[in-house]
């Protein structure tokens, strides 16, 4: 089938929203049991993580972990914002930078200024936005970035949007004092997908959804470690305790090109596999034989690849084995948990 398709369901009693690009699954959310990304707490100092120049908050959810923390004592109140999923036994990332994100806008209490995704070439479009901005936060001591997706769309519903997140960014600042507190919940998979898929698409939000659209049999596919590559190779995608390893496979190809060609889809196609399987952290590619003249060309394939992908991935590189090793920040529960 061929166009985008945005299906809206659930996955074992879970929300659950899927996008389908010419019928092949490209991205998944299902809604899981723990703190989601985006959710503000007004958390309570505990301890100081020596050595690391962190420190350990309390939150009615359980412990947070925030990075570079400097002149909070012990005892003192402050907001956070959850930012990713933790490993099993580690605490919840949180970052005291608040981020308050809708399909339009994002407002940054504590970082002022106006800015524009770098997206948005035109001119015209750029002034335009800019008056909307300037009339929307006019005496407003925070900043705004207007997203990519506000190319083209309704002005009216760009200032809407504005005033929606500026309101509830000053409604959070402001409720700093008090017991630890949950004071606003991250967006769940169908928020999330009315907000970051902006792309034109058919929504499809019917009881049979996921099934009328393959979702159902993709998940089944999913399950296993195994992910078919063009021309008879695979690869192997396994969790581990420390890490991800991925295992490059060239099939029945015999062929002197046969390692590149295998590693070359295979850097193709991991961003997707990553994002449906929900996997982060360190990962490490086992790449079928190809010569050290042919990494290059992995290198640039693997770069174009991840340059579109949302979720931060920084590209470390070659181990003295060969392997490759890639880190990604954790920002969806694995996928194996959700379907458990």
């Amino acid at each position: 089938m061929k166009g985008t398709v945005i299906a809206l369901g659930a996955v074992n009693g879970r929300d659950a929203a899927a996008l389908i690009e010419d019928g092949r699954l490209t991205d998944l959310l299902i809604d899981s049991d723990r703190p989601r990304p985006g959710a503000i707490y007004r958390a309570r100092a505990d301890r100081p993580m020596k050595g690391q120049g962190g420190m350990f908050l309390n939150t009615p959810d359980g412990p947070v972990f925030l990075r570079q923390v400097k002149g909070l004592s012990p005892g003192e109140p402050i907001l956070v914002q959850v930012t990713g999923y933790a490993e099993p036994g580690k605490a919840v990332p949180v970052s005291s930078k608040l981020l308050f994100k809708s399909r339009y806008a994002i407002v940054t209490p504590g970082a002022p200024g106006l800015n524009i995704s770098r997206q948005i070439r035109d001119d015209d479009i750029r002034d335009s936005l800019l008056e909307i901005a300037h009339e929307e936060m006019s005496g407003a001591q925070m900043g705004l970035i207007l997203r990519s997706s506000c190319a083209g769309a309704d002005p009216d519903a760009i200032a809407e949007d504005i005033r929606t997140m500026a309101a509830m960014a000053e409604q959070v600042t402001a409720d700093r004092a008090g017991e630890p507190e949950k004071l606003t919940e991250g967006d769940g998979p169908h928020e999330l997908a009315w907000r970051d898929w902006v792309m034109e698409a058919t929504l499809a939000d019917t009881p049979d959804a996921f099934e009328d659209h393959g979702v159902l049999d993709a998940l089944d596919a999913l399950q296993s470690p195994l992910a078919p590559l063009p021309g008879g190779a695979s690869f192997y995608i396994e969790p581990t305790r420390a890490l991800v390893a991925v295992d490059v496979n060239t099939g029945g190809d015999t062929s002197p090109a046969a390692g590149l060609k295998a590693n070359l889809a295979a850097a193709k196609d991991l961003p997707r596999q990553l994002r449906l399987r929900g996997l982060g952290g360190q990962i490490t590619l086992d790449l079928a034989p190809m010569g050290k003249k042919d990494r290059r060309q992995f290198e640039t394939t693997l770069r174009a690849a991840f340059r579109h992908d949302a979720t931060e991935t920084a590209l470390a590189g070659w181990t003295p084995l060969g392997h490759y090793e890639l880190q990604r920040k954790r920002d969806r529960v694995p996928l194996a948990e959700v379907l458990s």
